[in-house]
């Protein structure tokens, strides 16, 4: 995973880094948008990724030690990063259940809207990270 990715998602007020997922507001979120047509203005984009970036920071912050999981990883080497993440994640995988769920608006609305939201360093880590 590219964790410096994270931490710009959670830091850039864009996904985070997710950005990512308090938790519970996520799912409320996800499921009206899985039944209604998705809105694919510049506009209604950036409040996904406002509303999911926010979203996913209120929740680090709620989960300190995820949160320093994800922050020191973000000054790791991109293959430590990736271990110490997965590894944090697998030992606390309500978590990282909760967090893939505050995320998942980003990857509906890509796929939807057929756009890219994400620069290439964070969409790297999403994607990696919503992977499991």
């Amino acid at each position: 995973m590219t964790f410096r990715g994270f931490r710009a998602l959670r830091c850039s007020g864009a996904v985070t880094a997710g950005c990512l997922l308090g938790a519970m507001a996520a799912a409320t979120i996800a499921a009206p948008a899985a039944n209604a047509d998705p809105d694919c203005s510049s506009s209604g984009l950036a409040g996904t990724v406002t509303s999911v970036t926010g979203t996913a920071r209120q929740y680090l912050d709620n989960h300190p030690e995820a949160n320093q999981v994800l922050n020191a990883a973000s000054n790791e080497p991109r293959p430590q990063a990736e271990a110490d993440v997965r590894a944090y994640f697998a030992d606390h995988l309500q978590e990282y259940y909760e967090l893939r769920g505050i995320l998942a608006p980003i990857g509906d609305a890509q796929r939807q809207c057929n756009v890219t939201l994400l620069p290439p360093d964070l969409a790297s880590a999403y994607d990696q990270f919503m992977a499991g």
